[in-house]
């Protein structure tokens, strides 16, 4: 209050720029004071408060934004907190909006409480969503958080709602969701949501639940048959989907805009490296044709008030964190300068401020609980009766993403079904690796390509299982037996031989290895799998969804196939 009045010296002060206002949707000529974390005055009379100890950026012919805050992202994967911040740092991203769905399937509560103390002390805000742990995995629901951990999830102030619950569970009335979902609301916090493939009554009851957002709309018309109803959209535009160009026809449509958000809901090592990561979203709005202060809104203050954090952040105004960019102009996200929490920690895309390493204990490194090696013959399918031919439920991969189901005949060879490298048929196995049980499923699946050998890996969503697919069972055995000696990981292996592979030893999910790095290993794993014959274009991701739940419409865990039409466990072998 003193340096607003001119009583006393602003620690920063930051002249002669164009500040854009994102609650009016103007642009003004003016100076921003900071004192410690805060803005103290924004306007064209700081000349009082500027001292001797303060710090002077002249932005002169610039432009002021707010810092960018991604409003749905997952972050508790891949990579640590601190290799994401170096580059979120320095193209101007100053607030994280998480999930935290990968560890806590992986983990449970007690991954969910590390994970919150990777995020805290950093030089940006990061905010984290409970994780509603919607699975098939019987074993994984098992171990899922209820009210009493949510309560206690809610106690710690990064806490600032519930992650995803994907609609087909909540309608269908999965009871321990709607608890959570229920008990969020009661306790102030905002429950995101995962409409993909609601219309109509369902997509209605949905929102009735208390679901408050949504990031799966994939063109304008979903868009704005959420908007009617209320939902705040998230339009996504980062690893596993890019929708912002199919979305952007919204922005002549001429109705409101301000329940309109765009995020990343993920950014592969590749995109992080060679690109960046908010900046690149908001620059691709502007080139879309959105107005540049609504992609600036789109990108802060939108976000900011839907998770009720606006009071705090996500403009440039007196009280609000001292979080800014500054850029050469309103159609140019790049970022001179970028100020978090008051502090300047990157300057023409270099970081001034290191993110804090955090170092996880040695439990989160110790999550690949299997007891014993695999051989070829744990991925033998058997079949009885002596039969020579069985009728079989396939696994169709007909996207990098989606899964339908396949009905074929298959001969059966000394009691057994194998896979048919000719027709696309190989091995697909789901063993739980997180809590020990030892339960495992082989089926067959169609689509992946593979001619020889096998991949694995022990970082899926929704479920604490390792994944593997092969041509040749002692391949898929060398795969699995590698993660577990590396304590997590992505694995491919041919003719008994390791081709390329990833650690990731935290919570079988997270490499403790630079950005660059990651990078490069994951490269290496696609152009292997290419090699032995992958038709997915990221065969990680391909593998990793194996057992989501949020994706369309057969999927395999520890304990069988299961058909989300349907809502329950299916046979492999139907007659």
């Amino acid at each position: 209050m003193r340096v607003a009045l001119g009583e006393a010296e602003a620690d920063l002060a930051i002249v002669n720029g164009s500040v854009v206002n994102v609650y009016t949707g103007e642009i003004e000529k003016a100076s921003v004071l900071i004192k410690g974390e805060r803005i103290a005055y924004v306007g064209q009379d700081a000349e009082k408060s500027i001292g001797s100890k303060t710090s002077v950026i002249d932005a002169a012919g610039r432009t002021l934004i707010p810092g960018f805050i991604d409003g749905h992202t997952h972050v508790d994967v891949l990579y640590s907190i601190s290799e994401l911040l170096r580059f979120a740092l320095q193209g101007g991203t100053t607030t994280i909006i998480t999930e935290t769905c990968t560890i806590a399937t992986a983990l449970g509560y007690e991954g969910i409480i590390h994970f919150l103390n990777s995020v805290r002390r950093q030089p940006v805000k990061l905010f984290i969503t409970a994780p509603p742990m919607v699975t098939i995995s019987p074993v994984t629901e098992e171990h899922a958080i209820g009210v009493r951990e949510l309560r206690r999830l809610f106690r710690y102030p990064e806490i600032i709602g519930l992650g995803e619950c994907y609609w087909g569970d909540v309608v269908g009335g999965n009871q321990r969701v709607l608890d959570l979902i229920a008990e969020t609301i009661k306790l102030g916090g905002k429950v995101d949501g995962h409409s993909a493939g609601a219309t109509g009554k369902k997509l209605q009851a949905y929102v009735a639940s208390g679901i408050s957002s949504c990031h799966e709309p994939t063109n304008a018309a979903e868009v704005l048959e959420r908007l009617k109803l209320g939902l705040f959209i998230l339009i996504r535009e980062g690893e596993v989907r890019r929708e912002l160009e199919a979305v952007a026809p919204i922005k002549d449509s001429g109705i409101a805009l301000n329940r309109l958000a765009i995020s990343t809901d993920g950014v592969g090592p590749d995109q992080l490296v060679s690109k960046g990561y908010m900046e690149v979203v908001v620059q691709k709005a502007i080139d879309l044709g959105f107005d540049p202060v609504l992609a600036v809104q789109m990108a802060t203050i939108n976000v900011a008030q839907h998770f009720s954090l606006d009071d705090v952040i996500g403009g440039i105004a007196p009280g609000k964190y001292a979080d800014i960019v500054i850029l050469p102009d309103l159609k140019t996200i790049r970022a001179e300068y970028v100020i978090s929490n008051g502090r300047v920690v990157a300057h023409n895309g270099r970081a001034l401020v290191p993110p804090r390493k955090h170092r996880y204990p040695k439990s989160l490194r110790q999550s690949i609980n299997l007891d014993r090696d695999f051989s070829a013959e744990d991925f033998a399918i058997p079949v009885g009766g002596g039969r020579k031919e069985a009728k079989v439920r396939l696994m169709n991969q007909v996207t990098n993403l989606l899964v339908r189901e396949e009905f074929i005949d298959m001969p059966v060879s000394n009691g057994q079904l194998k896979s048919d490298v000719g027709k696309d048929i190989l091995k697909v196995a789901a063993i739980e690796r997180s809590f020990g049980t030892g339960k495992r499923f082989v089926g067959l699946i169609r689509g992946i390509g593979l001619k020889k050998g096998a991949i694995a890996t022990s970082s899926v969503w929704d479920c604490g299982d390792i994944m593997a697919v092969g041509a040749d069972e002692a391949d898929m055995a060398r795969a699995v037996n590698r993660i577990r000696e590396l304590g997590g990981g992505t694995v491919v292996c041919a003719a008994g031989r390791i081709v390329a592979e990833i650690a990731l030893p935290v919570a079988g999910e997270i490499s403790t290895e630079p950005m660059e790095a990651i990078a490069d290993k994951l490269e290496r794993i696609q152009r292997a799998a290419k090699d032995l014959g992958a038709k997915s274009t990221d065969i990680r991701l391909t593998m990793s969804v194996l057992p989501t739940p949020a994706i369309p419409f057969l999927r395999i865990c520890e304990s069988g196939l299961f058909n989300l039409r349907e809502n329950r466990f299916v046979e492999l072998i139907v007659g």
